[in-house]
């Protein structure tokens, strides 16, 4: 199989195309396609190739449902009765109606319930987390606290901590040097959102959880 081809993603609309255009095809703006690089999983794929294994729907296992409660009823209830293993979820909502807060509280509950959750921040400091977290009672000691916004850095600190729980705020603060656009453009979020969603499935963590 030839090495995959570098991608274009238009910042505004997000269409793709396989070669840079001043102008993008679908949404007729200029400027505004940028190249996409993948995160290189070759040699991670290629050791786990002679593992797959092709089985009848029907011989599948299923997998386990059940959910992990955060210790807030109405969140949890949102959620259908708690997270899921492996499942990423995005809560996003207008500036400032506590979205953060929010994303504290079912962490902390989580953390007390004996469950361990990693919480990143991309935009305030660990000190800054710290002191809203003791403000609002959501100072678990299984919560973990992480200034990051380099989504590489903040991956490999999943694999060395595998949390319960990975809580990303926000989303659009992070950044992947492998991508030639600013933080929070079209291809950036879709960048890293893959690859945090990949992050709990490759390492068998059991929960994962992005804030937005």
């Amino acid at each position: 199989m030839g090495r995959e081809r570098a991608r274009f993603v238009c910042e505004q609309c997000g269409a793709e195309s396989l070669q840079w255009q001043g102008q993008c095809p679908a949404c007729a703006e200029w400027n505004t396609l940028v190249e996409f690089r993948p995160a290189d999983m070759a040699s991670h794929s290629a050791g786990r190739l002679s593992q797959l294994a092709r089985l009848p729907a029907a011989e599948v296992p299923p997998e386990p449902t059940e959910r992990y409660e955060t210790g807030l009823p109405e969140f949890d209830r949102v959620l259908g009765g708690g997270l899921v293993p492996g499942v990423l979820v995005l809560l996003s909502g207008d500036p400032g109606i506590g979205k953060s807060t929010l994303l504290l509280q079912a962490a902390s509950g989580f953390a007390a319930d004996g469950g361990s959750c990693l919480y990143v921040s991309g935009e305030e400091s660990v000190s800054q987390v710290a002191l809203r977290s003791r403000r609002v009672g959501a100072a678990a000691e299984g919560l973990l606290l992480l200034a990051e916004s380099d989504v590489g850095a903040i991956c490999r600190h999943v694999e060395q901590a595998r949390p319960g729980l990975l809580i990303v705020d926000s989303i659009q603060a992070l950044y992947s040097p492998e991508i030639a656009s600013p933080p929070g453009s079209v291809s950036q979020v879709r960048d890293y959102s893959t690859r945090l969603l990949r992050v709990p499935k490759d390492l068998g963590s059991r929960r994962c959880s992005s804030g937005m």
